[in-house]
Order: structure tokens, then C-alpha cells, then sequence
């Protein structure tokens, strides 16, 4: 089930690597963000264990995630339902009036530890399966499911060393600009699009009366670069805070959980 074969090494390849890593890194510290601000109700040593149990929920989700991966894959039916979660992932980002983080505190908030732990988990899971989707909806359609699913590994085992190495900088970068959030989610609503068309495209094998189109590869990675730098300027002309406050707030959300590790491996996570 999860035979695994490294692709040819090809600028697509590193172009589909370097997007995989980016939204990974962004999306790992957005999912850093919300799990620290969805414990802060709670007492101390509770906060520790509840976030505890978050940050294992995502490595375990992360796991679970490659076996979706492998039947999206395989079966182009469940591509489509990928490609509709993907792009109102996109449309629901950009038509609410509140930030990720808030709308989680205030759900979690008021909560008890298990209720608390529960929904860390719940958002753990919409974030491995956006990730996971992300990395399906990238790979070629022409390609060797063996060869697509170990670039979707790569990118899962990527965004869990991002949720810890590289999160100080993702969390610094969200913090002083939040608008980057913005351009991630446009990204995922374009991979919507390229997955829709692929989806179309394999129905219509199967069905021909299903209507066709073809996307080139040009115009795919074209689209995507524009996203990214036209809107990386825009983003970066309005900061929320200063680099030393940015850099404060995401230090902290980052030692924090460093903390909880720590608790976790020593046996103190219930504050003794």
C-alpha cells in the first residue's frame, strides 16, 4: 500500500518541493498559533498537558494523513471531493471576518481540559488534511502514484520539523504580517483549481460525456509565481508590529512548547 519510488529530479519536482515546504512552513505555524492561543483558558500545569496532547494528535494525524494521501491517489473520485475541500478552504479564508487564532480562542474558550483537548485535535486534523491535499493536488497527474505519494511524504516529514525548527521564523513572518496568511490560502484556492481540472480530466476517460479542459504546466507554475511574489509586496507594505515584537510573540509561543516537550519526556507533564 505505501510503496514508495524517488521521481526523476526535475525542476518540477523542486518547484513542487519548494511550494510543499513553503505552505508547509506557513501552515505549521498558523496550526503552532492556534493551539497555543485554543489553551490559554486553562490553568498552568493544565495548558502544558492539553497542548501535550495536541502536538501528538498532529505527528499521529500527520501519519494517518499519508494513508489518505495514497487512496486520493489511486482514485480519482476522491480527488474531486479534495479538490471542493481545497477550494472552499480558500473561499471560507477570505469571505470570514475573523483570524484563525481568534475564532479558535473564542471556541475553546470556557471549555473544560477534555473538551479543550478535543478540539486541538479537530484543528489538527483540518490542518494535516489541508496540508495533505495541498501535496496531492500538486503532484502531476501523469505521475507514478509510487513517485506521487513519496513527494506527499516528504512534505508531511518537512511540515513536522517546520512545526518545531523552523517555527520561531514562519511565527515571526505571521506575526508582523499577517496578510502572508492571505497569500497561502491563495495559493491552496489555485492548487483547487489545477486538482478540479485534473479531476475533470480523468472522469472524462471514464465518462465521456464529461466535459474536459487541459491546464499546461507553464500556465499552472506561471499563475503560482505570480500569487507568490505579487502577493509577497503586498503583504510586506503593511506590518502589524514591529520585527522585536513579532520576533517576542513568536519566541514565546515557541518556548512554550518547548516546555510542554520537555514536561512530556521527564514525566512532569501533569506539573509534579
Amino acid at each position: 500500500m505505501f510503496g514508495l519510488e524517488m521521481p526523476p529530479i526535475t525542476p518540477e519536482f523542486w518547484a513542487i518541493l519548494g511550494t510543499l515546504i513553503l505552505l508547509e512552513g506557513l501552515l505549521s505555524a498558523d496550526n503552532a498559533l492556534v493551539l497555543a492561543v485554543m489553551v490559554r483558558h486553562l490553568k498552568g500545569e493544565m495548558q502544558r498537558k492539553a497542548l501535550a496532547y495536541g502536538i501528538g494528535g498532529a505527528v499521529v494525524l500527520r501519519i494517518l494523513g499519508v494513508l489518505l494521501a495514497s487512496f486520493i491517489l489511486e482514485y480519482w473520485w476522491l480527488r474531486a471531493f479534495g479538490a471542493l475541500y481545497l477550494a472552499w478552504l480558500a473561499i471560507s479564508h477570505f469571505i470570514k471576518k475573523t483570524h484563525t487564532a481568534d475564532e479558535a480562542e473564542a471556541s475553546a474558550k470556557g471549555r473544560g481540559f477534555w473538551p479543550t483537548v478535543v478540539l486541538l485535535n479537530l484543528t489538527d486534523l483540518a490542518f494535516s488534511v489541508d496540508s495533505i491535499l495541498a501535496g496531492v493536488a500538486l503532484i502531476p497527474r501523469g505521475m507514478p502514484r509510487e513517485q506521487g505519494l513519496t513527494i506527499v511524504v516528504m512534505g508531511g516529514i518537512v511540515g513536522l520539523i517546520l512545526m518545531r525548527v523552523a517555527a520561531t521564523v514562519f511565527l515571526k513572518v505571521l506575526n508582523k504580517y499577517p496578510a502572508f496568511d492571505d497569500v497561502a490560502y491563495a495559493l491552496v484556492g489555485w492548487i483547487a483549481v489545477k486538482l478540479g481540472i485534473e479531476t475533470l480530466e480523468a472522469a472524462h476517460e471514464v465518462f465521456p460525456a464529461v466535459p474536459t479542459f487541459h491546464m499546461p504546466t507553464v500556465m499552472f507554475w506561471g499563475v503560482m509565481a505570480a500569487i507568490a511574489v505579487i502577493g509577497s509586496y503586498l503583504a510586506t507594505r503593511r506590518p502589524a508590529m514591529t520585527d522585536a515584537q513579532a520576533a517576542a510573540r513568536a519566541e514565546a509561543i515557541v518556548h512554550h512548547m518547548d516546555e510542554t516537550v520537555v514536561d512530556a519526556a521527564d514525566g512532569r507533564i501533569d506539573g509534579r
